[in-house]
Formats: structure tokens, sequence, C-alpha cells
């Protein structure tokens, strides 16, 4: 089973490598996403210091203890939310932020947060709140490197994975990260993985296409590393600044 969902998933990020360069020529003027403009045009402060998350420090990490779930950039500005496959495709073809609840399912987003495509993350209106930034490579590279073997199990919540005693890869959350099975969203699987894999985006681009992720399993017990296309949805967590 664990092979079989990895050969699926690693199907999935190969098959929409070869099929991201297919459509380089767009016209911004015909992507059309949902902006709640009723949220957009309250008076709010732009930094967001009003607002609290949930922490837990880590070595000499301080880390959101949850996914981020926030409609606005720092600056206020809405991001826009994309429902359909049709739009949440056009946005990633013209590089333009989206996000999206999984399953599009507002229920998700209080399980899960919201999941967020590659141009949000590297938005200059700053998609983390004040405080905090999107986590880079090495950043993950020391949370990995702190918890050591079985770093997997560690990051991993106590519920909410699918057949995760069966493999006797129980998760113990000793990091206190609680990290969840939010699953993704892509241009060729749509909605895929919830309960099974939690995917997180890093700020450190591959290449022009593609950006480096952090993954969880519920079959194993490693913290998984991916490059994968920048027009997919993933799940943040975000780091406080130092």
């Amino acid at each position: 089973m664990k092979i079989q969902t990895n050969i699926i998933r690693l199907l999935a990020f190969s098959l929409l490598a070869l099929t991201s360069c297919s459509n380089n020529s767009t016209d911004k003027k015909e992507l059309s996403l949902e902006v709640d403009n009723s949220q957009a045009n309250k008076t709010s402060s732009p930094s967001n210091k009003s607002t609290y998350f949930k922490e837990v420090t880590i070595g000499n990490q301080v880390w959101m203890s949850e996914n981020l779930d926030v409609e606005k950039f720092r600056n206020g500005d809405p991001i826009p939310e994309a429902k359909t496959d049709e739009q949440w495709r056009r946005a990633g073809e013209v590089k333009q932020p989206a996000w999206c609840y999984y399953d599009n399912n507002p229920v998700n987003g209080r399980k899960y947060g919201r999941l967020y495509n590659w141009y949000a993350v590297n938005d200059p209106r700053g998609l983390a709140p004040a405080e905090y930034h999107i986590p880079n490579a090495n950043e993950w590279s020391i949370l990995e490197n702190y918890l050591g073997e079985n770093a997997g199990a560690k990051l991993r919540a106590m519920s909410g994975w699918n057949s995760n005693k069966r493999y006797g890869k129980n998760s113990t959350n000793s990091s206190g990260f609680t990290g969840l099975p939010g699953g993704e969203r892509n241009n060729i699987l749509k909605f895929f993985d919830a309960g099974n894999s939690g995917y997180w985006w890093s700020s450190t681009e591959g290449s022009d296409t593609n950006a480096l992720m952090r993954y969880l399993n519920y079959s194993d017990n490693y913290f998984n590393r991916y490059f994968v296309e920048k027009s997919f949805g993933l799940s943040i967590r975000c780091i406080k600044n130092k």
C-alpha cells in the first residue's frame, strides 16, 4: 500500500512537470478569481497584529502549531479564491496568487486551513502575518535535523491520519508541531491525499516552474522533501522572525 501510494504521488508530480511547459502564452484578462469584497472593504490592520496564532518552540525555532488560514495579504489586500478547476489552472498559468479549501469545502478549511499556490507564498505583499515568514529550505532542514530519527512521527498530529496504527508507525507529536494531513490541489488529480499526507511549501525555488515542499505521509516516519509545480495548492506553516 505504501509503495502504491508513493508511485501515484510521484506519477502526479512527473505528469504535471511534463505538462506545465505547454501553456506559456496566456492572457491575464481571461482570469477571474473570486474575492470576498465584503472582507476586502472592511477596515482592519494590514499587519494583523491583533490576530494571535498558536505557537510551539522547537529547538531555537518558533513555529506556528497550526496551518495558515488567512484570506488577506499582510498589507490588507484580499487573496483571490479559486473554486473551479479552470480558475485554479489559469491562476497557475498567469502566475497569480490563489487559495482554496480542500474539495472547495469550508469544513476542510476549519480542519486543515487553506491551500495556497506558490505565487501566494512569493507575493511581495506578504502571505505570512506580521512577525512571521514562510520557512526556506534551510529552516525546514534545521527542524528535521533537530528532531532526528523518526522526525515524521514527532511532527504528525496524534489523530486525523488514516491507517496510522495499522502500519505500526504511531504518531507521537512529541515536537508539538501537530502536522495535519491536509492533502493538496493540482492540475491532474485535482484534490488529492487528504487524510493520508500533509504538504507544506517552502519559500525556496528550484526553477522558474517549481519550488521545494516538505511532506509527511501516514505510512512512514520520514519528513520527505520534493520539488513540485508552483501551481500546486499546499498548506502553509509559518516560522517566527528572529
